[in-house]
């Protein structure tokens, strides 16, 4: 495994790489979430690249940039473990030079939901992910459908630059009692840990009611926020959406595909989930 921390060292790299070449974009701190991009990124390309960049441009002034959790031995460990053939560790300095000045603003679909609450996220994820691509050249890349928000945002982002490669959406990966995993899962304390999986018990009794033929939108997101609120651990609740799959826009009726997502505060964490309804 070769890791690489300069631009040009990295657009080398890539090039030289046997085709197809697969990335994997991370903030670190991996999980078996992260892992699983790895795995499915190996079985369809010859080449499998991972980047690790805690990217100081989606952070909000009182989010936790200085508290995410950071190993990068440990990272690059199971990155090695797993196979990854090149590792991409860029300094922010790398990545925002001096006098950088050049964002990419997705419009509607970033200044919703996560993007109310969390004002410019997305501006800063589509430019570190523009920037990655740009870098890389890659033919696929990976993401979770735990940021289902994010992946919509990812997939405009390549439409409508014309920048020429597959998005590859992986489910969610949980644990065995639901929680979906996250980096800023380690911030819970035991009692909000054991709290947590409320959250997708919630969304799937929405979904077994969608199952059962319920069709009116707001009647399941009152489902989603009765389950949530018998848990007293939850400080608060975000937003509970009920969207159309592809523009995220809230839904009256559910005819076609849609996603269904929440996002709380359970203590210090923040924690977000999403169920497709399909």
């Amino acid at each position: 495994m070769q890791i690489i921390k300069s631009i040009e060292d990295m657009n080398r790299a890539c090039r030289e790489a046997s085709r197809p070449l697969g990335l994997v974009p991370t903030m670190g701190a991996l999980h078996e979430g992260h892992l699983a991009l790895v795995r499915k990124a190996h079985v369809e390309n010859t080449t499998v690249v991972a980047t690790i960049f805690v990217n100081p441009s989606q952070f909000g002034a009182n989010e936790d940039l200085t508290l995410y959790p950071r190993d990068l031995d440990r990272d690059l460990n199971l990155l090695n473990d797993e196979g990854v053939d090149l590792v991409f560790t860029p300094t922010p300095e790398v990545i925002y030079p001096n006098r950088f000045n050049t964002w990419v603003d997705v419009g509607g679909i970033g200044e919703m939901l996560e993007g109310i609450h969390r004002p410019g996220h997305f501006r800063g994820v589509a430019t570190v992910v523009a920037k990655l691509f740009n870098i890389v050249g890659p033919d696929r890349a990976y993401f979770g459908q735990k940021d289902g928000q994010q992946t919509l945002v990812i997939r405009q982002l390549v439409r409508d630059l014309n920048l020429g490669l597959e998005v590859v959406i992986v489910p969610t990966v949980r644990e065995v009692d639901g929680l979906a995993l996250s980096s800023r899962n380690a911030y819970l304390t035991p009692e909000q840990r054991r709290a947590a999986p409320v959250i997708y018990q919630s969304l799937c009794q929405a979904k077994e009611q969608w199952l059962n033929g319920e069709r009116n939108a707001e009647s399941l997101r009152q489902t989603v926020r009765v389950g949530l609120e018998q848990e007293s651990m939850i400080e608060h609740i975000d937003y509970i959406s009920l969207s159309d799959a592809t523009t995220l826009s809230e839904l009256e009726t559910v005819e076609g595909q849609a996603l269904l997502l929440v996002a709380v505060k359970l203590g210090t964490p923040r924690l977000i989930d999403n169920i497709l309804l399909e």
